[in-house]
């Protein structure tokens, strides 16, 4: 298979913080890089050499921007799939269709899961009231009903707790029931057992076009009001549970013939066991702090892979990295305080370039690292504290 080499020009579809960490690894390893976005002014195109600014459902758009393009990759997946396929009738698009795809709709993503013999929480296609019912009465009412397509950050999701929850949560989502004659597929809402855990957690792994699988965690992740607020390098978990989620990892990529980068959010149950949440196409948020924080970034990776060229060591540079996310909540009081918190040792500050600063908008990261988790914790939570401290 042919490799794309320096100096070729890698395509992102999407302009966001992603593709701008995509686009400055790759720019770092001598691409030229072509971002095709719906937003202009974006953190992605603010970076990149060439800019289509364009209706993201619109195929007639391809041609002009896979001219001289030599392969491209997607920074979300929360795109037109059809858009993404079409390009893929041009181009080589990586990680690919497939995994795309699955993670776009919770129930085919957890039914796909479960085909290939990897570990997910009881589930059920809801279509009807009646199904909803019957399945809530199942997972003796403790259980999250969301969409299946669309939502992220806690949207387009309902918890239940008890049979009383049941009315409100039925009158709100009247509308997504399908109809009589829909197929399981075609379902709108997936209601799934509530998972009593005890972590959340990530591994993040990228697959070469040989076939080379490498691994980043597993990741420790707090969230926040259903947003991603601290990550932890890596996890104090013992071997068994560290070597189960790398397999569970490595066997996703083999099965499903990955070419890229991809992450696995999981849940360790009260009981031990490891359950995956959802799957990301992409590089993750968790993931950041291995710009600092591994001997080869999730970004260079990516490019990496896609590229075809041989994946870079995940060697981690000190012994603990941790990563919080910077919100338009920082931004509230006024500027945040950057001397202040640069001070801090090993720390570094990533910003998007976004305009606006918006309660709950990811606006950058800092990552910390350090010799022990301990001490990286501590420290990315209070250089983020020395922001909002304003002189």
């Amino acid at each position: 298979m042919s490799v794309v080499l320096p100096g070729e020009t890698i395509g992102i579809i999407g302009g966001g913080q992603l593709g701008r960490m995509l686009a400055l690894a790759a720019k770092q390893m001598g691409y030229r890089i072509k971002v095709v976005t719906d937003e202009a002014d974006s953190p992605g195109t603010q970076v990149a050499d060439d800019t289509l600014v364009c209706d993201l459902k619109d195929p007639s758009v391809l041609p002009e921007f896979l001219s001289n393009v030599s392969v491209v990759t997607y920074e979300t997946e929360n795109l037109s799939y059809e858009f993404v396929a079409a390009a893929h009738q041009f181009a080589r698009v990586r990680p690919g269709l497939d995994l795309l795809k699955m993670s776009q709709h919770r129930l085919r993503e957890k039914s796909g899961l479960k085909k290939m013999g990897l570990p997910v929480g009881d589930f059920a296609a809801i279509r009807h009231a009646h199904d909803l019912e019957s399945a809530a009465e199942r997972f003796g009412y403790q259980a999250v009903l969301k969409t299946v397509t669309g939502g992220y950050d806690g949207k387009g999701q309902w918890l239940l707790t008890d049979a009383n929850d049941l009315p409100k949560i039925l009158s709100e989502t009247k509308s997504l029931f399908a109809a009589n004659n829909a197929s399981s597929e075609e379902a709108k809402l997936i209601l799934e057992e509530f998972v009593t855990f005890t972590a959340e957690f990530s591994v993040i792994a990228a697959r070469s076009t040989n076939g080379h699988i490498e691994t980043y965690g597993p990741i420790l992740n707090e969230h926040r009001n259903h947003i991603l607020d601290l990550s932890v390098c890596p996890a104090n978990f013992d071997d068994r549970l560290t070597e189960e989620a790398i397999q569970i990892a490595r066997s996703l990529a083999s099965q499903m013939d990955v070419v890229g980068l991809f992450c696995i959010e999981f849940f360790l149950t009260a009981d031990n066991r490891i359950l995956i949440n959802e799957i990301a196409p992409r590089p993750h948020n968790s993931g950041h702090l291995t710009i600092e924080g591994h001997v080869t970034s999730q970004f260079a990776q990516q490019m990496r892979s896609i590229c075809g060229l041989p994946l870079g060591s995940t060697q981690m540079l000190r012994p603990f990295a941790a990563m919080s996310n910077l919100l338009g909540d920082v931004w509230s009081g006024g500027q945040p305080n950057w001397a202040q918190a640069l001070a801090t040792r090993n720390a570094y500050v990533h910003l998007y370039g976004k305009a606006e600063a918006r309660l709950g908008r990811k606006m950058g990261h800092l990552t910390v690292i350090g010799e022990t988790s301990e001490e990286v914790t501590q420290s990315a939570l209070s250089c983020r504290e020395m922001l909002l401290v304003r002189s």
